[in-house]
């Protein structure tokens, strides 16, 4: 096991931008009738999500509405913030990396320091620990972790094993030095062995785009793919996710101290209400602690995190000390939890665009 403690470092504010357009998973035909769509949604939890769809709105876009709405309610200036860590599977461009047009964009100044992660659903707490342990020191004042997919158009519609699932978010976490805060600590851990259970085959450099990317086939009776859309071996992927997260979260607790009754809420990686439903079971943690966002923005990847409690828990954080336990789990396979205590957490609402 992989356990990291930083100190110095807080979460200042958490904001999240989704895509306008709304679709809902009653209205999809490769769910068949009605009454189908309704067990597809009671299974998974997932009643609609918000799409890029053709509108051409990419991860950073998403991600600097996000950035923009947060340092303005924290009334801070863009030429002060040190670091920008920019975490995501869905970049803008092969090269150069996103987190140096964000940069850019946001008006930030030329010595900040700027990285990109390629991570999926455990994205956002690899990124806390990144940013966090580059701040420690004190060196580097301020930082913004921004972290988003836009995994929506690496799906098949034509794929009901995946096309239904998944959303489109971006979202901003400001990260400050702080000597009055509290001790963050991290587990992580990965299993390569198990990376064809989610992936892409073709349009990298080891299997590099060609004539026969986009032909389409019948992966399996009903669900039609290119080499180009993300592949999702459901039962690998379950297995893994109620095999590791609890135990990940049960190790992190122990190894560190920590009651869960000393936790407030526990946010984890939002893949499906029957999977997370399980880990909850396994934990033998009560429904209030647990706070979902599945039901409308579906499975936004290295977003959920984030998103679930900019979403659900705003009005709850955003005055007084609350202890946060996350753990995220998925493509990789990866996983990673994390606690750490918030005090006056800025979250504004949900922005769209």
């Amino acid at each position: 096991m992989s356990f990291k403690q930083i100190n110095n470092v807080w979460i200042r504010g958490i904001s999240a931008c989704v895509p306008s357009f709304i679709e809902s998973n009653a209205d999809l035909a490769i769910l068949g009738d009605l009454k189908e769509a309704e067990k597809y949604i009671e299974s998974t939890g997932v009643r609609q999500r918000h799409l890029v769809k053709d509108s051409g709105i990419c991860t950073s876009d998403l991600c600097f509405e996000a950035a923009v709405n947060l340092i303005k309610d924290l009334n801070w200036s863009p030429g002060d913030i040190d670091c920008l860590i920019f975490v995501s599977q869905t970049h803008d461009y092969i090269l150069p990396a996103t987190s140096c047009i964000l940069q850019d964009r946001l008006g930030l100044n030329n010595e900040c320091f700027c990285l990109d992660i390629s991570l999926g659903c455990s994205g956002w707490v690899y990124g806390l620990s990144v940013i966090s342990s580059l701040m420690a020191d004190g060196v580097m004042k301020r930082g913004l972790l921004l972290v988003g997919d836009t995994t929506s158009v690496t799906k098949s519609s034509k794929d009901k094993s995946t096309y239904p699932l998944f959303g489109d978010a971006g979202t901003a976490s400001a990260i400050e030095f702080s000597n009055e805060s509290n001790r963050m600590v991290f587990n992580f851990g990965t299993d390569g062995k198990g990376f064809k259970a989610i992936m892409i085959p073709e349009g990298g450099f080891r299997n590099f785009y060609n004539s026969g990317s986009l032909v389409e086939k019948e992966a399996e009776p009903g669900i039609f793919r290119n080499n180009l859309h993300s592949i999702l071996d459901g039962p690998a992927v379950f297995s893994f996710g109620i095999s590791k997260a609890p135990k990940s979260v049960n190790s992190l607790l122990g190894e560190y101290g920590i009651s869960k009754d000393e936790i407030d809420f526990f946010v984890f990686h939002q893949a499906n209400l029957f999977m997370n439903e399980k880990i909850r079971s396994k934990l033998k943690i009560e429904s209030e602690k647990v706070p979902y966002s599945l039901d409308m923005y579906g499975n936004t990847s290295s977003a959920s995190i984030p998103l679930t409690i900019a979403s659900q828990l705003s009005s709850q954080l955003n005055s007084g000390s609350h202890r946060i336990l996350t753990c995220a789990f998925g493509v990789g396979l990866s996983w990673a939890s994390a606690v750490f205590d918030v005090k006056d957490l800025c979250c504004p609402a949900v922005i769209e665009i």
